[in-house]
């Protein structure tokens, strides 16, 4: 937390400075300011701000239980959250996503495909979801 805060401290500062010298190279030195990136730069610096005063706001429970990022004596795996339970060899995700991409690919092409690919995506999501509940992986 500690670290994450720090960081978006110093890239606040480095927005803030392409802010400046954007602003002085297109408005002093071109003689037209370009109004999309001098707002774009002050909004990034003014957004990394506000995340970086709220991480520094909500480090109070952090104070006892330092996070594995922010010990110098930590391992990386300390830090590599546990991202669920999957099957080892689920053929439901292959059939999502080649679903998702039809249906995506067909869009392209028209809306009719939309038609025969959707229900093979509702398919392939709720094979995934209910893999647990029968066939070689049930418990």
């Amino acid at each position: 937390m500690k670290t994450t805060r720090n960081i978006l401290w110093g890239l606040t500062a480095f927005y803030f400075v392409v802010f400046i010298g954007y602003t002085v190279w297109t408005a002093v030195i071109e003689q037209d300011a370009e109004w999309v990136g001098i707002v774009a730069f002050a909004l990034m610096g003014l957004f990394s701000a506000f995340i970086a005063w709220y991480l520094g706001l909500e480090n109070k429970p952090f104070a006892r239980n330092l996070l594995p990022e922010d010990r110098e004596e930590a391992e990386i795996s300390e830090a590599d959250p546990e991202l669920g339970v999957f099957a080892p060899h689920s053929i439901w995700p292959v059939i999502l996503a080649a679903a998702i991409g039809a249906v995506f690919a067909s869009i392209c092409f028209g809306w009719w495909p939309v038609f025969w690919f959707a229900p093979v995506a509702i398919v392939g999501l709720l094979g995934w979801m209910f893999e647990f509940y029968r066939g070689k992986y049930a418990h």
